[in-house]
């Protein structure tokens, strides 16, 4: 007698949501089929640790193969989707001239960097979403000062000097952060014809205030530490404009035109371009940022064995009705709930939509200095940084990652050192 088929569960991305879900379906009665372009899964809230030389690349990503070996039923495939026939269940995908059939498919490919309009912006400026970005980002940062340390003319090294980050998001907050330790307390003594604590720190958001996601007296509090380790705060300013070498911003009607050989763009996510693929095929409808709108339980309208979970998902059904934010937690639980509504369907019960429960938002300002909030409770200062650290610590996936970086952050704590600040990649002057 032939063995019961069971469902076959396709996943597309292994980042937080797509990762979580396969885990939770790991041993269960389906067969899962996890597809990425990468072997990797890359733990994104610390590339900037990357950019700056506190953390190499292998301490935040684990291989996908590792991580979901001891779940018989999941399947690693390398590779990339070219198209959807959500009438044949069927993938097609860029190395496979099979493709691959689904019963059940999760689109989890996350997000990539938005300019707005401006796409030109994007050659002259450095973007921090794959690890290939956050290793050009080392590059240029610490590139600048060993060109500074050679120029003989004030202005230029003046431009060299100059770090322009756009963004005052959590990402542009913990760039600036890092960027000011950097050059305040890890690298003062290392050059000879520079002094890296004259390095200018410039923080551009066009909004009132830096994380303005957050509380007001937390958002106010990483203003002031972030002006303490000597960042210049440009709020309520926008960018018009970007050309090698040089920024122009526009504050209150004023013009400003900075020299700047290092611009940090950490102004915009959008969706990544699946879901525009995925609109043509079903008709879906996307919302300005290219993000799939959903139903109460994550599925696709009209599609309900398509479902969407982290940054490509815009899920509307909450109180206030405003969309979640894309940040890995969402996709954590969105994956995990995903799985169980998945095998409670094929028991046959009924699955309820899914609820996002908050614990609260964290962001690092450097060594010692964060900001959360805890809802009733916010915290700032070293308190704030240990809760930080703790809850990174625990979200990476690997345990030799856990030790690694726990380590690496204990050095720092104690010497201010960043320890792999290599240059590496393209020639040394490109």
């Amino acid at each position: 007698m032939a063995a019961p088929s069971v469902p076959h569960v396709v996943i597309v991305g292994g980042g937080f949501g797509g990762l979580y879900t396969a885990q939770a379906l790991g041993n269960q009665p389906v067969k899962v089929t996890l597809i990425d372009k990468r072997n990797f899964h890359l733990f994104q809230p610390l590339l900037y640790q990357i950019a700056t030389g506190s953390l190499s690349p292998g301490d935040i990503a684990s291989p996908l193969r590792t991580v979901v070996k001891k779940f018989s039923n999941v399947q690693v495939i390398m590779d990339e989707v070219l198209d959807i026939d959500p009438q044949a269940k069927t993938l097609k995908l860029k190395h496979n001239a099979e493709g691959v059939q689904y019963d059940m498919l999760v689109l989890a490919t996350g997000g990539m960097t938005h300019y707005f309009g401006n796409d030109a912006w994007a050659q002259h400026t450095q973007s921090l979403k794959t690890v290939e970005e956050a290793l050009d980002m080392r590059r240029k940062v610490f590139m600048a000062f060993e060109k500074a340390e050679q120029e003989p003319d004030p202005k230029k090294r003046e431009a060299l000097m100059n770090f322009v980050i756009v963004g005052g998001g959590p990402t542009g907050v913990e760039l600036a952060g890092a960027l000011a330790e950097l050059s305040r307390f890890s690298m003062p003594c290392d050059f000879k014809n520079i002094d890296c604590r004259r390095a200018n720190i410039i923080l551009v958001e066009m909004g009132p205030r830096v994380l303005a996601a957050y509380p007001e007296d937390l958002s106010q509090k990483a203003g002031e530490t972030l002006e303490r380790l000597g960042v210049t705060l440009r709020t309520g300013t926008s960018v018009t404009d970007i050309q090698h070498g040089m920024i122009t911003l526009s504050s209150q009607g004023n013009t400003e035109h900075i020299p700047a050989e290092t611009i940090l763009w950490a102004a915009g996510v959008k969706a990544s371009p699946l879901g525009q693929l995925l609109c043509e095929k079903t008709g879906c409808e996307l919302d300005r940022g290219g993000r799939v709108i959903v139903e109460a339980d994550l599925s696709v309208p009209k599609y309900p064995e398509i479902f969407i979970v982290g940054d490509l998902a815009n899920y509307a059904h909450t109180p206030d009705k405003r969309p979640l934010p894309g940040v890995a937690p969402v996709a954590m639980q969105q994956g995990r709930y995903l799985a169980q509504s998945i095998l409670k369907r094929q028991k046959g019960q009924s699955v309820q939509p899914f609820n996002y429960i908050n614990k609260g938002n964290l962001a690092v300002i450097g060594i010692n200095e964060a900001v959360a909030d805890l809802h009733k409770v916010h915290l700032s200062g070293f308190p704030a940084w240990f809760i930080w650290a703790f809850v990174h610590v625990m979200y990476l996936v690997e345990f030799d990652n856990k030790v690694l970086v726990m380590l690496q952050w204990l050095w720092a704590f104690f010497t201010r050192r960043h320890s792999a600040r290599l240059i590496t990649g393209k020639g040394s002057y490109d």
